[in-house]
Protein backbone atom coordinates (compact mmCIF):
# COMPACT_ATOMS: atom_id res chain seq x y z
CA UNK A 1 0.00 0.00 0.00
CA UNK A 2 2.69 2.40 0.99
CA UNK A 3 5.16 1.57 -2.02
CA UNK A 4 1.95 2.08 -4.96
CA UNK A 5 -0.19 4.17 -3.04
CA UNK A 6 -3.23 1.76 -3.67
CA UNK A 7 -6.61 1.69 -1.12
CA UNK A 8 -6.79 -0.82 1.31
CA UNK A 9 -9.78 -2.59 -0.54
CA UNK A 10 -8.22 -2.38 -3.44
CA UNK A 11 -5.03 -4.58 -1.95
CA UNK A 12 -7.13 -6.85 -0.23
CA UNK A 13 -9.01 -7.42 -3.41
CA UNK A 14 -5.95 -7.70 -6.23
CA UNK A 15 -5.91 -11.25 -7.44
CA UNK A 16 -2.96 -12.95 -9.66
CA UNK A 17 -4.32 -12.16 -12.99
CA UNK A 18 -4.03 -8.68 -12.52
CA UNK A 19 -0.67 -8.52 -11.53
CA UNK A 20 1.92 -8.66 -15.03
CA UNK A 21 5.00 -8.78 -13.13
CA UNK A 22 6.61 -9.12 -16.59
CA UNK A 23 5.52 -5.57 -17.15
CA UNK A 24 6.26 -4.26 -13.71
CA UNK A 25 2.52 -3.25 -13.83
CA UNK A 26 -0.62 -4.23 -11.65
CA UNK A 27 -4.56 -3.78 -13.11
CA UNK A 28 -6.94 -2.79 -10.20
CA UNK A 29 -10.06 -4.80 -11.07
CA UNK A 30 -11.83 -5.17 -8.00
CA UNK A 31 -11.79 -3.88 -4.28
CA UNK A 32 -12.93 -5.51 -1.50
CA UNK A 33 -15.25 -4.21 1.23
CA UNK A 34 -16.52 -5.37 4.80
CA UNK A 35 -19.82 -4.28 5.74
CA UNK A 36 -20.03 -3.79 9.22
CA UNK A 37 -17.08 -5.94 9.34
CA UNK A 38 -19.25 -8.99 9.22
CA UNK A 39 -20.02 -10.30 5.08
CA UNK A 40 -16.95 -9.11 2.56
CA UNK A 41 -17.95 -8.39 -0.66
CA UNK A 42 -15.60 -7.99 -4.15
CA UNK A 43 -16.91 -5.16 -6.10
CA UNK A 44 -15.76 -3.09 -9.16
CA UNK A 45 -14.04 0.29 -7.94
CA UNK A 46 -16.66 3.16 -7.55
CA UNK A 47 -14.98 4.93 -10.33
CA UNK A 48 -13.26 4.93 -13.20
CA UNK A 49 -10.28 6.14 -13.11
CA UNK A 50 -9.95 3.73 -10.02
CA UNK A 51 -9.77 1.00 -12.74
CA UNK A 52 -6.28 1.58 -13.80
CA UNK A 53 -2.95 -0.29 -14.36
CA UNK A 54 -0.41 1.06 -11.79
CA UNK A 55 3.12 0.42 -11.94
CA UNK A 56 5.54 -1.14 -10.04
CA UNK A 57 8.74 0.17 -8.29
CA UNK A 58 11.49 -2.74 -7.66
CA UNK A 59 10.61 -2.59 -4.50
CA UNK A 60 6.95 -3.53 -4.55
CA UNK A 61 8.26 -6.21 -7.09
CA UNK A 62 10.59 -7.82 -4.36
CA UNK A 63 7.68 -7.78 -2.39
CA UNK A 64 5.14 -9.28 -4.34
CA UNK A 65 7.61 -12.09 -6.00
CA UNK A 66 8.38 -12.72 -2.10
CA UNK A 67 4.56 -13.04 -1.50
CA UNK A 68 4.31 -15.23 -4.99
CA UNK A 69 6.96 -17.95 -3.33
CA UNK A 70 5.21 -17.87 0.30
CA UNK A 71 2.04 -18.86 -1.82
CA UNK A 72 4.52 -21.44 -4.09
CA UNK A 73 5.98 -22.77 -1.11
CA UNK A 74 2.75 -23.27 0.39
CA UNK A 75 0.98 -24.82 -2.66
CA UNK A 76 3.95 -26.65 -4.98
CA UNK A 77 1.91 -27.80 -7.63
CA UNK A 78 -0.61 -24.72 -7.64
CA UNK A 79 -0.55 -21.88 -9.98
CA UNK A 80 -0.70 -18.70 -8.63
CA UNK A 81 -4.29 -17.92 -8.53
CA UNK A 82 -6.44 -16.77 -6.67
CA UNK A 83 -5.88 -13.18 -4.26
CA UNK A 84 -2.39 -12.08 -4.00
CA UNK A 85 -3.04 -11.82 -0.33
CA UNK A 86 -5.76 -13.75 1.71
CA UNK A 87 -5.76 -16.43 3.56
CA UNK A 88 -4.52 -19.93 2.63
CA UNK A 89 -7.41 -21.19 1.91
CA UNK A 90 -7.64 -18.63 -0.57
CA UNK A 91 -10.20 -16.72 1.36
CA UNK A 92 -10.09 -12.62 1.93
CA UNK A 93 -8.75 -10.92 4.53
CA UNK A 94 -10.75 -9.15 6.89
CA UNK A 95 -9.51 -5.53 6.68
CA UNK A 96 -9.94 -4.90 9.99
CA UNK A 97 -7.97 -8.20 11.20
CA UNK A 98 -5.51 -5.74 8.72
CA UNK A 99 -5.47 -3.27 10.46
CA UNK A 100 -4.96 -4.94 13.85
CA UNK A 101 -1.85 -6.70 11.89
CA UNK A 102 -0.67 -3.19 11.02
CA UNK A 103 -1.31 -1.75 14.50
CA UNK A 104 0.48 -4.64 16.11
CA UNK A 105 3.81 -4.06 14.48
CA UNK A 106 3.72 -0.29 14.61
CA UNK A 107 3.48 -0.58 18.36
CA UNK A 108 6.44 -3.25 18.21
CA UNK A 109 8.60 -1.31 16.37
CA UNK A 110 7.45 1.92 18.76
CA UNK A 111 6.20 3.90 15.71
CA UNK A 112 3.07 6.05 15.87
CA UNK A 113 -0.56 4.18 15.53
CA UNK A 114 -1.71 4.79 12.31
CA UNK A 115 -4.49 3.79 10.04
CA UNK A 116 -4.49 1.74 6.71
CA UNK A 117 -5.53 4.97 4.37
CA UNK A 118 -2.73 6.74 6.28
CA UNK A 119 -0.16 4.78 3.72
CA UNK A 120 -2.18 5.88 1.45
CA UNK A 121 -1.42 9.49 2.34
CA UNK A 122 2.18 9.17 3.53
CA UNK A 123 2.93 7.64 0.04
CA UNK A 124 0.87 10.96 -1.44
CA UNK A 125 3.46 12.74 0.88
CA UNK A 126 6.51 11.47 0.01
CA UNK A 127 5.55 11.59 -3.88
CA UNK A 128 5.24 15.60 -2.72
CA UNK A 129 8.42 16.31 -1.08
CA UNK A 130 10.44 14.80 -3.93
CA UNK A 131 8.48 17.45 -6.15
CA UNK A 132 6.43 15.01 -7.82
CA UNK A 133 3.92 17.27 -9.57
CA UNK A 134 0.26 17.40 -7.81
CA UNK A 135 -1.11 16.11 -11.60
CA UNK A 136 0.56 13.06 -11.71
CA UNK A 137 0.97 12.18 -7.74
CA UNK A 138 -2.81 12.50 -9.00
CA UNK A 139 -2.90 10.26 -11.74
CA UNK A 140 -0.89 7.86 -10.07
CA UNK A 141 -3.04 7.78 -7.04
CA UNK A 142 -6.17 7.48 -9.92
CA UNK A 143 -7.39 10.65 -8.39
CA UNK A 144 -10.52 12.65 -10.23
CA UNK A 145 -9.25 15.66 -9.19
CA UNK A 146 -5.29 17.36 -8.23
CA UNK A 147 -5.99 19.46 -5.14
CA UNK A 148 -6.64 16.16 -2.90
CA UNK A 149 -3.52 16.65 -1.60
CA UNK A 150 -3.25 20.72 -0.81
CA UNK A 151 -3.15 20.45 2.71
CA UNK A 152 -0.04 18.71 2.94
CA UNK A 153 1.71 21.99 1.06
CA UNK A 154 1.11 24.26 3.43
CA UNK A 155 4.29 25.63 3.10
CA UNK A 156 4.34 25.82 -0.66
CA UNK A 157 3.24 28.97 -1.11
CA UNK A 158 6.33 30.09 1.49
CA UNK A 159 8.55 28.30 -0.90
CA UNK A 160 7.72 29.73 -3.79
CA UNK A 161 7.71 33.38 -2.85
CA UNK A 162 10.86 32.44 -1.25
CA UNK A 163 12.39 30.63 -4.56
CA UNK A 164 10.78 33.64 -6.56
CA UNK A 165 12.50 36.34 -4.18
CA UNK A 166 15.67 34.43 -5.30
CA UNK A 167 15.38 34.47 -8.72
CA UNK A 168 14.48 38.55 -8.47
CA UNK A 169 17.72 39.04 -5.65
CA UNK A 170 19.88 36.94 -8.72
CA UNK A 171 18.67 39.05 -11.12
CA UNK A 172 19.08 42.33 -9.68
CA UNK A 173 22.78 41.21 -8.92
CA UNK A 174 23.22 40.78 -12.62
CA UNK A 175 21.86 44.12 -13.61
CA UNK A 176 22.18 47.18 -11.13
CA UNK A 177 19.56 49.40 -12.35
CA UNK A 178 16.90 47.23 -10.43
CA UNK A 179 17.06 47.87 -6.60
CA UNK A 180 18.15 45.01 -4.62
CA UNK A 181 16.66 43.33 -1.25
CA UNK A 182 15.66 46.51 0.80
CA UNK A 183 16.43 49.28 -1.71
CA UNK A 184 14.05 51.68 -2.69
CA UNK A 185 13.66 52.52 -6.48
CA UNK A 186 14.08 56.19 -6.85
CA UNK A 187 13.08 57.90 -9.67
CA UNK A 188 15.44 59.53 -11.87
CA UNK A 189 16.71 63.18 -11.97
Amino acid sequence: MLGTGMRRGEVLALHWSDVHLMDRKLYVRWTLAAIDNGKIHLREPKTEASRAWISLSPRVMAALHRQAAIQMAAHPDARLEGLVFGHPGGTPLRPQWVLDQLRKRTAELDLPRIGLHDLRHTAASIMITENIPLAVISKTLRHSTINLYGHLLKDSADQAVLALAQALDRAAARRSPLPGPGEVLRPAA
